[in-house]
């Protein structure tokens, strides 16, 4: 263990050694009177720069641990060994999982960080309270924290960072005083009302895109979030819904649903968003171990959208997202886009408040369980655990070589199947077999796919070579050249398609009057799309379908979705 961490800290200590020498060359290059520190002075600050990096680890992660956090890490080792997803929920790891489903909290709207005894800011979520005060500023370090009914500021210096946020967080409409030192050493009070904060990166967004005289819609999906306190107005299916009714008023001829990187959610969620692209049917089913079968449907018969329709998925669009694409995949209602298969999680949890459990306790907080009840099958009976969605068009991507799905977790749950539902595939408005078929000759003749392959193949290899030197020369040699080998893959990160891509009218609306940087956060999302290989496909397939006959099914129906 000894030589295992010499081993460590030496290459921590050349890694920091080549950063301060290729600083010091740049510095050389800028301004030729500069003069480079010697390799001696060098090899001192690499040396302190390891040295604070384990101080850092051990007295900002480790012995901030309490005894909630490391019975959570007890109990988490055991319940790991019977499936991946179960698991403890500390009450602070409860509060967060709350916050990510419902893509809110209620606070100041600051990301904090623990450095060395201190509570920095590393950053200021657009339109929180904090941003919209202009009175903090990113890397500025909260030394005190007053509520608005006490006279004396607790000092947070040294405290345990979830100790710390408990007392800066708030309800709504609350204030609270910070004692704040800037960068350049001042201190003052801050005084901020604490507010509803909305992680907008969690939210659905939508854009129009123009092709070749062809306008299209994209709707961007993070994540199947819900709060299931305010469902009815807080839900993805309903967000999605709106944005496919405000891209139906800007004269959409076909939708690309891009649900990559979307790691699920609410599976309530998932059945009501399929039922805006179906008439009606069952979406998925779940099973419990002895027990029938349970079919959820969408009874709905109203359609929000009946056009055609792709879905882009890649190795990390996992459970609810899966259940999404396998349904839209099973009534062959849309263009699966995307990697060979989807993650391959096809368990449900439910989220047990332990509190309700053991009603006379006395101990405090217990905090929540993750309980894996039931697995989730197609509704043609197959299932998607481990062998997750297969896209209609396969196209590599940067995980396609990457150990990254369920299959290559510890203990996953094996894959089986059921009985069929019963239910009747799209009928009428295009060739399945053609669209796919072009589609995948396209692809295969891609020089931008090709080389995002051949990328995906080199990162594989360098994630697999585990071995460095710990010579100063051979370390900066095998660098150098793993620094050469990469200037070959510069060109995906310049490619450029011939798209146009805009916000709605309405969001446009919200321009002149929005507190968040919404106009510039879409124009840098914007700018991404049109550098997008897959979405550029996707739109090709799009095209291809606008030139099938289309039974307008959504056009008999005078209601939408609720």
């Amino acid at each position: 263990m000894k030589a295992r961490w010499r081993q460590q800290l030496k290459f921590s200590t050349l890694s920091n050694y080549d950063d301060i020498y290729e600083e010091e060359k740049r510095a050389k290059e800028k301004d030729p009177k500069y003069v480079m520190k010697t390799d001696k002075v060098i090899e001192k600050e690499a040396r302190e720069a390891t040295l604070k990096s384990i101080d850092i680890y051990f007295n900002d992660s480790v012995d901030d641990l309490d005894r909630d956090d490391w019975f959570a890490v007890y109990v988490n080792t055991i319940v790991e060994e019977f499936d991946p997803h179960t698991y403890y929920l500390a009450p602070r790891g409860k509060e967060n999982f709350d916050q990510r489903m419902s893509g809110k909290l209620e606070g100041i709207g600051a990301r904090l960080q623990k450095r060395m005894d201190y509570i920095k800011i590393v950053e200021l979520i657009s339109g929180g309270p904090a941003w919209r005060s202009k009175l903090l500023e990113v890397e500025d370090v909260i030394l005190k924290v007053k509520q608005e009914d006490e006279d004396v500021a607790v000092d947070i210096v040294g405290m345990r960072i979830n100790d710390a946020i408990k007392y800066i967080k708030g309800p709504k409409g609350t204030k609270v005083t910070l004692t704040i030192k800037s960068m350049d050493g001042t201190v003052k009070d801050v005084t901020i009302t604490r507010d509803v904060v909305e992680l907008m990166e969690t939210y659905a967004k939508s854009s129009v895109v123009e092709k070749e005289g062809g306008r299209f819609g994209v709707i961007d999906l993070p994540a199947f979030y819900a709060d299931f306190q305010d469902y009815k107005n807080i839900n993805a299916a309903k967000d999605v819904k709106e944005e496919i009714l405000r891209l139906k008023k800007e004269g959409i001829e076909g939708l690309v649903l891009d649900l990559r990187n979307n790691g699920g959610g609410s599976l309530p969620t998932v059945v009501d968003m399929a039922g805006l692209f179906i008439e009606e049917g069952p979406v998925v089913q779940v099973r419990s171990t002895g027990q029938a079968k349970e079919v959820l449907k969408d009874s709905d018969k109203s359609i929000v959208w009946d056009g055609p329709l792709v879905v882009l998925v890649n190795e990390i669009s996992a459970s609810a997202s899966e259940i999404m694409a396998a349904a839209m995949q099973d009534y062959k209602r849309a263009i699966i886009i995307g990697s060979k298969q989807t993650y391959g999680k096809g368990t449900v949890q439910n989220v047990i408040d332990l509190n309700n459990v053991l009603r006379s306790n006395t101990g405090g907080d217990l905090g929540a369980i993750a309980l894996t009840t039931k697995k989730y099958y197609r509704i043609n009976g197959g299932s998607v655990q481990l062998e997750g969605v297969k896209s209609d068009v396969q196209v590599p991507g940067r995980f396609s070589y990457i150990d990254v799905g369920e299959k290559d977790k510890d203990n996953p749950l094996p894959y089986d199947e059921i009985d069929a539902a019963d239910y009747k595939p799209w009928t009428g408005y295009f060739d399945y077999n053609t669209i796919v078929a072009n589609s995948k000759a396209r692809m295969a003749n891609n020089a931008q796919l090709k080389l995002i392959d051949e990328n995906a193949k080199w990162v594989k290899s360098k994630i697999d070579d585990t071995k460095f030197s710990l010579n100063f020369e051979k370390y900066k040699e095998q660098l150098d050249r793993n620094e050469e080998e990469a200037k070959r893959f510069d060109a995906i990160s310049d490619y450029k398609t011939n798209l146009t891509f805009n916000s709605t009218r309405y969001e446009q609306s919200l321009f002149d009057k929005d507190t968040t940087d919404l106009k510039e956060k879409r124009v840098r999302w914007h700018e991404s799309l049109s550098q997008d290989v897959y979405v550029e496909e996707a739109l090709n397939v799009l095209e291809d379908l606008k030139n099938f006959p289309i039974e307008k099914v959504a056009s008999t129906h005078a209601q939408a979705k609720n």
